[in-house]
């Protein structure tokens, strides 16, 4: 069975801000400031703890450029990697030219071109915070899961609801270029719907831990894990530097690891990480 999204003769709005955003191709090279690496090195540690034996077939849905498909690729996996922006795909399918076992397409996270039942895992790792209605976030989910073999795993990341406040506005200080920051913070704190500050900027919804939890549960998941991917060290305005010096690095990944399911902090770091099974019957 293959799923589908209702006909449309337009994008609408929230697309558009999506892709006005991708379109500016900064999110190749993203992950590869100290930033990025802490990003990077706790999203493959995290997911890597339920990643099933090789080989196996593991679907990257709304993947961007390709890091996590390259990633599992490398590691042995067979990846299928979706993305609804065409930049992203033909990224990645430049990158991947000399390596084996990934298949790439545009696609769209609620409406898949994927068989039921045929990932041993799936990577969700981006969907869920360009999506601002409940209802097409929870479509999202039930398509991550009808994909899904009965007994996998769903790695599913959000943005903190906290993550504008913390690494926006008291580390980045990005009210002196946007006062309009200031305005709009309590706002979105409410609803978790932060709009882009001029055009072509970031845009996303944002989860408090308990709302991530209940959508997975009620796309009839088991979430089995939930944490903080970075931790507190995302608000160091040197971050850069320390991931560079090992001594540096190994302390800030030992603090995100001690700090991770903490329950009155892992809403501090940027990102929150599910891992989610799919129940043998249902």
């Amino acid at each position: 069975m293959q799923s589908a999204l209702p006909p449309s003769n337009a994008v609408d709005k929230e697309e558009a801000v999506v892709r006005a955003y991708y379109e500016r191709g900064e999110e190749r090279e993203r992950l590869s400031d100290g930033r990025g690496q802490l990003e990077f090195i706790r999203t493959t540690e995290i997911v890597g703890r339920n990643l099933p034996p090789r080989p196996a077939v593991i679907a990257d849905i709304g993947g961007g450029p390709g890091r996590y498909a390259l990633w599992l690729a490398s590691l042995g996996y067979q990846v299928e990697h979706r993305d609804l922006m065409p930049l992203h795909v033909n990224q990645l399918e430049v990158d991947a030219a000399a390596v084996s076992g990934i298949r790439t397409a545009i696609g769209d996270a609620r409406a898949l071109d994927l068989p039921d039942a045929s990932a041993d895992a799936v990577l969700l790792l981006g969907p869920l915070y360009h999506l601002a209605s409940s209802a097409d976030r929870t479509t999202a989910i039930r398509e991550a899961a009808r994909i899904l073999r009965p007994g996998c795993a769903l790695f599913a990341a959000a943005i903190s609801r906290w993550a504008t406040r913390i690494d926006g506005i008291i580390g980045k200080q990005i009210y002196l270029k946007h006062p309009a920051a200031l305005d709009l913070i309590d706002e979105a704190e409410r609803t978790g719907v932060f709009p882009p500050l001029h055009a072509g900027a970031f845009s996303a919804y944002s989860h408090r831990p308990d709302d991530l939890r209940a959508e997975l549960a009620e796309a009839g998941l088991e979430v089995t894990d939930l944490v903080s991917v970075e931790g507190p060290a995302m608000i160091l305005p040197d971050l850069d530097a320390r991931m560079e010096d090992p001594a540096d690095r190994a302390a800030i990944l030992d603090g995100a690891r001690a700090l991770e399911r903490v329950p009155e902090l892992i809403g501090f770091g940027p990102h929150l990480l599910a891992t989610a099974i799919l129940p043998a019957t249902r």
